[in-house]
């Protein structure tokens, strides 16, 4: 029996996650949903034509869902489901303000996937991150190592970018790590950032290296004003894409992701961003890095900040 993926979500990130997942060829199925009536079976269409160009057999299946969960059958089954619903930024909108908006979207689907998919391991995208992946895991009741969020591998590889073209390297060469929050509270971690495994602080001067640093919190909002309409999608949809892969394959990879944390770091109790193995289960481990003191200082501070807003989302 092949694997079975749902992406709930047809946007720009959904639809591109849902098209990198096929093109890897490792699933039986993947099914993209939508309350745009005919706009995931379409793009499922148009998906499915392209196989025999990119030369891959997964099926695409796409699905309308109706306001009392109609549709939601199509992802029975699913062993992975990507939440991507929800409205993205707009330019000057926080993360933050998408709170409410979402937060109802992001109830009804996991209700659904509880119902449909109840052994699935659950990858939330929508904003604000950290925030739904806490509410997502509430309304499956799924344990909480099968409801994890992507973030950190995006904050990630957009510091990992920017450090790239700043020393002019290929970004093979360059490992970078951000930690905390998807947003105000992020915590990049340089003194875990080389460069050809030479550490980052002997390349870059640190005022050039806080300059990279907050680029990368800001890496979303940089896109949103360039873009006017929308958010970003490519690097978001190939990290989603790649967790899923993770669980998918039982790799055990450690990715930084938005997972619960109970003692690690002396942090307990929260979604936070962390690097954890991930399999077939989602979050097989977190896996603590060696942090400076600030480092570890402002985690903590990232903890704080998240558990707060968290423990308001219960009653959205």
């Amino acid at each position: 029996m092949g694997k079975k993926v749902t992406v709930v979500g047809a946007g720009f990130y959904g639809s591109t996650t849902a098209q990198r997942l096929a093109e890897y060829d490792i699933f039986d199925t993947v099914v993209l949903t939508d309350i745009v009536d005919g706009k995931p079976e379409g793009l499922a269409l148009d998906m499915n034509q392209s196989r025999p160009i990119e030369g891959f057999e997964t099926k695409v299946v796409g699905q309308t869902t109706g306001p009392n969960g109609e549709g939601y059958e199509a992802i029975e089954g699913s062993d992975i489901v990507v939440i991507t619903a929800g409205l993205p930024r707009k330019p000057g909108m926080s993360r933050m303000d998408l709170l409410g908006v979402n937060a109802k979207i992001v109830r009804q689907v996991a209700e659904n996937v509880a119902k449909y998919a109840p052994n699935a391991v659950v990858i939330v995208v929508s904003n604000p991150l950290d925030e739904m992946t806490a509410l997502a895991q509430i309304a499956t009741q799924f344990p909480k190592q099968r409801v994890l969020g992507q973030a950190g591998m995006l904050d990630t590889a957009r510091f990992s970018h920017f450090v790239a073209e700043t020393l002019a390297v290929p970004v093979a060469s360059v490992r970078t790590l951000t930690l905390g929050s998807h947003g105000d509270t992020m915590v990049p971690v340089p003194s875990q950032c080389t460069v050809n495994g030479k550490p980052l602080s002997e390349l870059l001067p640190a005022e050039k290296i806080e300059e990279l640093v907050v680029r990368t919190r800001n890496g979303g909002a940089e896109v949103v004003g360039l873009l006017k309409t929308g958010s970003a999608y490519y690097a978001p949809s190939a990290a989603a894409a790649r967790m899923a892969r993770a669980v998918a394959e039982d790799s055990g990879a450690v990715l930084p992701v938005c997972a619960w944390v109970d003692g690690e770091y002396g942090i307990s109790g929260v979604y936070l961003g962390v690097e954890a193995a991930i399999g077939a289960d989602g979050v097989n481990r977190v896996v603590e890095t060696d942090l400076t003191e600030s480092e570890l200082a402002a985690l903590k501070e990232a903890a704080e900040a998240v558990r707060s807003k968290q423990a308001d989302v219960a009653n959205l």
